[in-house]
């Protein structure tokens, strides 16, 4: 207790922590999480061990193009005759990497938008959401689009167009969650006591947001993989002549008939990674739901 009588800094965030603690317990509790998680973990190995893994280089040239699965190689050979396992065991990095910063990026920038316009309200608040309404008018692709064209396609600068992309609609969610938030009363009590807002809005405000923070991040980060394999696709991929499992598809579309395991693969590894996190953000919803009614998810 403070001299003020009234409950100290420390204690004031302790409900929100300790919710989103039990949540995220409850969440790993349930099956479609654990798949998630096993899914992300499995696929997120193949990226980092893949490479190293590898029966070829994924340059090399192994046997005539589009050939078939052989002893030399096992699921037959690309549009150039390169080993396609061993350059989807070398494709997944690219991807996964560029997807988990951008998710990160546009998560961290969202949420601090967010934030800073429920918390301010007024004027600040108008602005911050009519700039990112303005952001969301655009197609996501379209602007990622102009970014990569206009200074070519380095991975800063897909990483930069996709996180710009993803945080309007993290900070929108973001925002709506704490708007019910800045008006209890710790929050008041936080003010009175003197607490600097930055300090107010990292350890009152937003521990009650988690919930709804951590599935739309979930979300985005679905979004980044799609988002990033289909500039591969398009042919804008950092490396537009290295392993990547978007560029695979784009090069072997035309030899799906005779030889469609360099298609089949790198598209079955996305899908089970969209479904992997989107099994994930279902069950911390499913978990955050549960304890908002006050029993178990099921």
């Amino acid at each position: 207790m403070s001299g003020t009588g009234l409950p100290g800094p420390a204690w004031l965030p302790a409900a929100g922590q300790a919710r989103g603690a039990g949540a995220l317990r409850a969440a790993l509790r349930l099956r479609r999480t654990r798949i998630g998680l096993a899914l992300l973990a499995l696929l997120t190995a193949l990226a980092v061990l893949g490479p190293h893994v590898a029966p070829h280089s994924p340059a090399a040239f192994i046997a005539r193009p589009d050939s078939g699965p052989s002893a030399l190689a096992p699921l037959g050979t690309d549009y150039l005759g390169q080993d396609v396992l061993s350059r989807f065991l070398s494709g997944g990095g690219a991807i996964l990497a560029t997807a988990f910063a951008a998710a990160l990026g546009g998560v961290i920038a969202g949420v601090a938008l967010g934030l800073i316009a429920a918390y301010a309200r007024g004027a600040l608040d108008a602005l911050v959401m009519r700039i990112l309404d303005v952001i969301l008018a655009f197609p996501p692709i379209m602007l990622a689009l102009v970014a990569v064209a206009t200074t070519g396609p380095s991975t800063w600068i897909l990483i930069t167009a996709v996180a710009i992309t993803t945080a309007p609609r993290v900070a929108r969610v973001t925002r709506g969650a704490a708007q019910p938030v800045v008006v209890r009363d710790f929050v008041a009590a936080a003010e009175a006591l003197g607490l600097p807002r930055w300090r107010i809005v990292i350890s009152e405000v937003l521990p009650s947001t988690l919930g709804p923070v951590l599935v739309e991040a979930t979300l985005r980060l679905t979004y980044a993989i799609g988002l990033i394999a289909s500039l591969a696709f398009l042919g804008l991929a950092a490396n537009p002549n290295g392993a990547n499992w978007g560029t695979m598809i784009q090069q072997n579309q035309t030899a799906l008939a005779v030889q469609p395991w360099g298609v089949v693969l790198p598209i079955t590894a996305i899908a089970l990674l969209t479904i992997g996190t989107g099994l994930i953000g279902d069950g911390i919803a499913r978990a955050f739901a549960g304890l908002d009614r006050g029993r178990e998810p099921g």
